[in-house]
């Protein structure tokens, strides 16, 4: 049975950068499709669902949250920034970016930018907000700049809503959220658990 995955996330999230990769190679090998749904995760999804904004939460939970992205990075062996320059920063613009990217290019382009755009805040300190950074990372990817513009389009901006809408009505509250035949699985480290359900029939 081929299985099909919405995939929730936000393009600033640390832990849908420490699994987007590992999630795209188990998609690919299950036959899986995938659904990309970035969402206004902050702004939308955290005041329905009882998440906070990171300069909000308490002492403990953002200690603990260092540790754990150090522990995953350290795992992984994927560079990261646990404190980059450039976060807290708003994903909107390049949620976008992704959406227009999808609609325009396909999913396999759009994944490939995603990564980049979450590789970007993570790996290489770079300011996701800033057009020009989204023009350079268009570029890097070798994907047309009339993306940037079109990523400000109606029709992409009400995709973003649609998208966030549907993940509030999916019950998702966190990112990176797999959600598949009605299963929600959050989180990078539950991966192990998307795979088991990628291969069951």
């Amino acid at each position: 049975m081929r299985h099909t995955v919405d995939y929730y996330f936000a393009p600033q999230s640390p832990w849908t950068y420490l699994g987007h990769q590992r999630f795209a190679a188990m998609a690919q090998a299950a036959g899986a499709m995938i659904r990309m749904l970035p969402v206004d995760l902050g702004g939308k999804v955290f005041p329905i669902s009882g998440g906070l904004p990171l300069p909000k939460r308490a002492p403990q939970r953002q200690a603990y949250r260092l540790l754990e992205l150090k522990r995953y990075s350290d795992y992984l062996q994927m560079p990261l920034h646990p404190q980059p320059k450039y976060f807290p920063v708003s994903g909107d613009d390049a949620a976008c970016l992704i959406i227009a990217v999808d609609l325009h290019d396909g999913t396999a382009a759009a994944m490939q930018l995603a990564g980049a755009v979450l590789a970007a805040v993570w790996a290489q300190e770079r300011n996701i907000a800033d057009e020009k950074v989204l023009a350079e990372l268009l570029a890097e990817q070798g994907l047309d700049a009339k993306r940037l513009e079109q990523a400000f389009s109606q029709t992409v901006r009400e995709r973003y809503e649609a998208n966030t809408q549907q993940a509030i009505d999916a019950g998702v509250f966190g990112a990176p959220s797999y959600v598949i035949d009605g299963e929600i699985f959050w989180g990078q480290d539950r991966l192990d658990f998307v795979e088991r359900k990628l291969k069951s029939t």
